[in-house]
């Protein structure tokens, strides 16, 4: 399937199930909202499964994994063999992300969509674009076709976690130096200034600071990405990663599976799917708020809250897999909880605020 055959399958999510599912939570037997963003989120994953009784009994968190040329320009603690170093543990099962998602339940899913290193890694699914984008100081990252060949392996990797039964799913990525590459996305997009836009990523000295951002604002003034052209961004000043992340969640969508995000790579990418594809938006989750400087005004534009503040920053898909355990947990209220005329009590009710958000007593 295509990127443009997969987007053109997406439908809004069902406002139907999603009135049910809110119906459903009004009727616990519990104050009104009083599991928070845990409650929308069910909501929304209600819209996207297109029935209020919601299953979570198949979890996979793929992870995008890809070099990025931009390294060369020492906006990175580390060197690039990094990231096939962290793969290869990934491969093994035995990265961070694996050792959380197996701990919640959650199957991982490795993809090489462009490691810059020429050996084959046992346990991901080889799909190398190419070796590593390229500096984009010097040049576009990547072409255009490039860009769209990594998005259409995301969309084959929804597809592939689909035929395994997944329903609901996280994102991932591994690739030194594409906290810099995914600042340039929000930059781009969001129409902020690469200072505002870039952190530290893994670790920075004040001068590698700077140095990033500097990078940044001339690989932006270099490329000129024009930001209505979300390929046209990714193949200039992304990755193959964030591509392969833009496909994955239109591939999902296209076969109704949410999508939980981790932190700002998978936000910037999220970024890029809206603007492809506006309705994919309604299948994605935020699990929490990236350490990032620019980690709020992503889920902000994306209008998504996260149930989580925990200072995080790790990457690989964490987030997903701390996520999971919590909407196990809103699920079970949700599911098996009984209702007020099961108890016998009377029902809370709603009413509105001089400020206009509901209350309940």
């Amino acid at each position: 399937m295509t990127l443009y055959e997969a987007a053109e399958l997406v439908r809004p999510a069902d406002r139907e199930a999603m009135r049910r599912a809110q119906q459903r939570w009004s009727q616990v037997a519990k104050p009104l909202d009083s599991l928070g963003v845990l409650e929308a989120d069910l909501v929304r994953i209600a819209g996207v499964q297109r029935t209020p009784d919601i299953s979570l009994e198949e979890k996979w968190i793929a992870v995008m994994c890809a070099d990025n040329g931009i390294v060369a320009e020492g906006v990175t603690q580390t060197g690039q063999e990094v990231t096939a170093a962290v793969a290869e543990r990934m491969g093994r099962r035995a990265s961070c992300v694996c050792l959380m998602a197996a701990r919640a339940g959650a199957r991982i899913f490795p993809v090489d969509v462009g490691i810059a290193s020429r050996e084959r890694i046992e346990g991901l699914l080889e799909r190398k674009v190419r070796r590593g984008t390229e500096d984009f100081l010097k040049g576009p990252a990547m072409s255009r076709a490039e860009a769209v060949r990594a998005a259409e392996c995301g969309v084959e990797t929804a597809g592939i976690l689909a035929d395994q039964g997944c329903r609901l799913a996280g994102a991932g990525e591994m690739g030194i130096g594409n906290t810099t590459t995914s600042s340039a996305l929000i930059s781009v997009f969001l129409g902020i200034t690469p200072r505002e836009a870039a952190g530290r990523g893994a670790g920075l000295s004040d001068a590698g600071y700077r140095r990033k951002v500097q990078v940044i604002e001339e690989g932006i003034r270099k490329n000129r990405p024009d930001p209505s052209d979300p390929l046209d961004v990714l193949a200039k000043v992304g990755g193959l990663d964030l591509a392969a992340l833009a496909g994955f969640y239109i591939g999902c969508a296209a076969r109704g599976i949410p999508v939980v995000l981790d932190g700002l790579i998978t936000g910037a990418a999220a970024l890029a799917t809206v603007c492809l594809c506006p309705a994919a938006g309604e299948y994605l989750l935020a699990s929490h708020v990236s350490a990032e400087p620019a980690g709020k005004l992503v889920l902000e534009a994306l209008g998504l809250r996260a149930a989580i503040d925990a200072g995080m920053c790790l990457g690989e898909g964490c987030g997903a897999a701390v996520l999971f355990p919590l909407l196990d947990m809103a699920a079970e209220v949700y599911g098996k909880m009984e209702t007020f005329d099961q108890m016998q009590v009377e029902q809370y009710e709603r009413f509105e605020t001089e400020d206009g958000e509901g209350k309940s007593r």
